[in-house]
């Protein structure tokens, strides 16, 4: 993450309170199972298999379709490569704006299901060497740098640049409160938001490798 400008990292942020938003929509909607935190889900599927809980098979589904958005996402990369953050967030947000179209009309497993491959597809957004540099869905790995670069600074070498990891997860943080306090209030204008905020991001990512060209 230490390596993009500053422009790109706020971006990140940008696409990380999007995910945390969308995440805890998804907790709700799916009664304690996740739409992008995909470690979550397979605890969820162990301990429900081993208890012989239906629960198993929806977490199994999710995990299945978040998969199949990543697959979506890393072959519609390559399409437009000088274009690939627009294209992929542009997938996303279709993704999304499905899936509140879906709960409108009555079927919140599914429109669950398809919130998870956009979210699967988002991963593509930040791609070195064909590898994902920004995981803006998920943050273990991101604490772990955090963590590992406060040691470093701790035995003193050299500059830690800890603080960027930790915005990111503060971003997931602060987008799910939003998405929580906004989905116990109303499931079906959630996700709506979250589609239009999808659409913002596209928009945004368009500009930014447009300006990225100049």
């Amino acid at each position: 993450m230490i390596r993009y400008d500053r422009r790109f990292k706020m971006f990140a942020m940008c696409l990380s309170a999007l995910a945390g938003f969308v995440d805890a929509t998804g907790f709700v909607l799916t009664g304690g199972l996740f739409v992008s935190f995909m470690s979550g889900n397979s605890t969820r599927l162990a301990v429900a298999f081993a208890g012989g809980s239906n629960v198993a098979f929806l977490a199994g589904a999710l995990v299945a379709l978040f998969v199949a958005g990543v697959v979506g996402g890393a072959l519609i990369a390559p399409w437009k490569p000088s274009w690939r953050k627009t294209v992929v967030l542009a997938s996303s947000a279709s993704a999304l704006t499905l899936a509140a179209s879906l709960i409108t009309l009555g079927f919140p497993i599914v429109a669950a299901l398809t919130l998870a491959a956009g979210m699967g597809a988002l991963n593509n957004v930040f791609l070195r060497e064909g590898e994902v540099s920004i995981g803006v869905t998920y943050m273990t790995g991101t604490l772990v740098r955090a963590g590992q670069r406060i040691a470093g600074a701790v035995r003193g070498e050299g500059p830690s640049d800890w603080q960027p990891y930790l915005l990111l997860w503060a971003s997931l943080v602060g987008g799910a409160v939003a998405g929580a306090f906004l989905a116990n209030s109303s499931l079906t204008a959630s996700i709506w938001v979250a589609g239009a905020l999808a659409l913002a991001m596209t928009i945004l990512a368009y500009r930014l490798e447009e300006m990225s060209r100049c």
